[in-house]
């Protein structure tokens, strides 16, 4: 099983070219993918550099048939005319998506630094070994202070879940909206963190839990102990990014270390600012 996460800007390469199709191709290019996991996915923002306010969430889903496509909308604003834009997440799928879970991240004031609304998507999929959670977020990059909100949003999630698949016990088989589904503590969390791994925030996400569920653990440390790591950010767009580095993570739950195959980076690809990352389970 193959999951691929990857921070599309929009769909704007370096050559300031907006290409949906290109993003799809070198993402297939990279990795034959079970799930992909995509963060700044836009509709209707003409604003945006190269954009014509295309909607990427369904350019993207018609690329790839039999794929379940799942938005994450993180902002929703209305246009002059009347319609909507929203810009988030977006989570691509061949394996069975069982259920779908959308949470609106906190978002502290801060009033000297521009801001927007950011989101955790949540897919819990049919893998091949059981069931697996699969989550992605784009974090606050401006506000230090809303950024540490949010990992703990996204740790709050996390927990809630995990507490789900330990304890439910009522069950529901009426096919209406309390009909009850598998739960799974098991959970794979990508996306670009906006931080560095020196930073707090990184800290808290690979923090222990409590008994309510299973600490996450950076897969590329895991994988390749030791090792520099590959940058996400900074590879082809020296404008934005003077300084390579990486702030695109992908961790697991501990449980799913035997799993945990292979991690790499895409240094080729220059359809974005960052750069896609691979996780394989076996």
């Amino acid at each position: 099983m193959k999951i691929v996460s990857w921070n599309i800007q929009w769909c704007l390469g370096v050559d300031g070219r907006v290409d949906p199709k290109r993003i799809v191709g070198d993402a297939k290019a990279f990795a034959d993918f079970d799930v992909l996991c995509l963060q700044e996915v836009a509709s209707n923002f003409p604003a945006l550099k190269g954009s014509a306010g295309e909607d990427q969430f369904a350019l993207i889903a018609s690329l790839l048939p039999g794929f379940t496509a799942i938005p994450g909308i993180a902002v929703d604003t209305a246009a002059a005319d009347g319609s909507r834009r929203t810009f988030g997440n977006m989570i691509l799928s061949r394996l069975p998506v069982m259920q779908a879970t959308r949470v609106q991240l906190p978002w502290p004031c801060d009033p000297e630094l521009r801001s927007m609304p950011r989101m955790l998507l949540e897919v819990v999929v049919q893998a091949p070994f059981g069931l697996l959670r699969v989550m992605t977020t784009h974090l606050e990059y401006y506000s230090a202070l809303q950024r540490v909100a949010q990992v703990e949003g996204v740790r709050a999630r996390h927990a809630e879940a995990s507490e789900h698949a330990r304890r439910d016990r009522e069950t529901d088989r009426s096919d209406g909206p309390f009909h009850s589904l598998p739960q799974t503590v098991s959970a794979v969390l990508t996306g670009d963190f906006n931080c560095r791994v020196t930073d707090p925030a990184y800290a808290r996400l690979v923090a222990p839990f409590d008994e309510r569920a299973r600490t996450f653990e950076d897969a590329w440390s895991v994988l390749h102990p030791g090792r520099e790591r590959a940058p996400t950010v900074g590879v082809h767009d020296r404008e934005q990014w003077p300084e390579a580095f990486a702030c695109d993570f992908v961790f697991a739950t501990r449980d799913l270390r035997p799993r945990l195959r292979a991690i790499a980076v895409d240094a080729a690809t220059s359809a974005s600012d960052h750069q896609p990352v691979m996780l394989e389970l076996e």
